[in-house]
């Protein structure tokens, strides 16, 4: 399993109160990052295949989107279930890019579920 580039979302972060991203994107990677391949860490059983080379996180190919590993009220009190077992384009996804601004992504995922846009890091959410 890869290491974590970073330790779980502290409880003040606003991705345990969003979620947005888990029920609108789908989360696709490739197929070596699941545990039926020598070396993966996706739990098989949360996937389906995309094709001969991807997979993706059950519950993200098709809407309404909502990620099976995605645990608890969207905009309320959300967490992973497979936090340290989550696939590379999870543990790549930042609600802000590297200047500290918000991610579009992340803010029009937001958007979508009726949250607020999150301010640049460093200011007040």
């Amino acid at each position: 399993m890869p290491t974590d580039p970073a330790p779980a979302p502290a409880a003040s972060s606003p991705c345990q109160t969003c979620g947005a991203c888990c029920a609108q994107f789908r989360v696709s990677f490739g197929w070596r990052e699941a545990d039926d391949a020598l070396g993966g860490w996706v739990p098989v059983a949360l996937t389906q295949r995309v094709d001969a080379q991807r997979r993706a996180m059950r519950g993200t190919l098709a809407k309404p989107v909502r990620c099976v590993a995605l645990k608890g009220e969207l905009g309320k009190t959300v967490s992973c279930g497979i936090y340290t077992q989550r696939p590379s384009a999870c543990r790549k996804f930042d609600a802000w890019l590297a200047d500290g601004t918000p991610d579009e992504r992340c803010q029009l995922a937001r958007e979508r579920i009726g949250l607020a846009a999150l301010p640049n890091r460093g200011q007040q959410v």
